[in-house]
């Protein structure tokens, strides 16, 4: 898959406000600051596109945007929707908005139709944090459909990295019989990009079968 283009469309308070579920679409989210913004604008070879920021929280509404890419064997165009979710976990907001970020989320979660899969984002920095655990076995409970990226690999080295997804995996397991699509990122390295995109195109296309 050869990204065409990638153009913001709206941010929506709630998935009522979400544009019409006409496309396929995937959503982004993991703890504030675990580098959600960086990766979209790596996997869309655009470094303007998502708004990046050093204070957890920036994200706080439903954000879309429209896909185009190009085959790279039939050249065939094809469209399809990148969200932007707000991070759960700590975020320098008062309790309220917290719990109103997390009933929207859910919401999206649950009632958007149209959402082929969820990448859960994982800082590789960290040892396995309960509260990734237990948002990923809800997904479970909830029968969403999702892939987990560990992010931030230039920040360690390949043995370091190894040993956390490792880590992580083992953690997971104790709840799962079988293990969700894992990718390995580096927004600063473009680490991960092509298999992810990879992914994506084949959920495309299970969509036409």
């Amino acid at each position: 898959m050869n990204i065409k283009s990638a153009t913001y469309l709206i941010s929506s308070p709630s998935v009522d406000k979400c544009p019409k579920g006409d496309k396929p679409e995937y959503a982004f989210i993991g703890r504030s600051n675990v580098g959600k913004s960086s990766l979209i604008n790596m996997i869309c070879n655009n470094h303007k596109l998502a708004k990046t920021s050093a204070s957890p929280g920036k994200t706080q509404l439903i954000n879309h945007f429209v896909i185009e890419d190009i085959h790279e064997k039939t050249g065939k165009v094809s469209s399809w929707y990148l969200v932007d979710l707000p991070g759960y976990g700590y975020a320098k907001v008062a309790q309220g908005q917290r719990k109103q970020w997390i009933k929207m989320i859910e919401n999206y979660i649950r009632k958007r139709e149209n959402l082929l899969n969820l990448f859960v984002l994982i800082d590789s920095r960290h040892k396995p944090q309960e509260i990734d655990i237990s948002f990923i076995n809800q997904l479970g409970e909830w029968k969403i459909p999702f892939a987990i990226v560990f992010t931030k690999a230039d920040k360690s080295t390949q043995k370091e990295v190894a040993a956390a997804v490792k880590a992580f995996l083992s953690a997971l397991g104790e709840h799962w019989a079988a293990l969700p699509p894992h990718f390995v990122s580096s927004a600063v390295k473009s680490t991960g990009r092509r298999q992810i995109l990879s992914f994506i195109e084949e959920c495309n296309q299970l969509t036409k079968q």
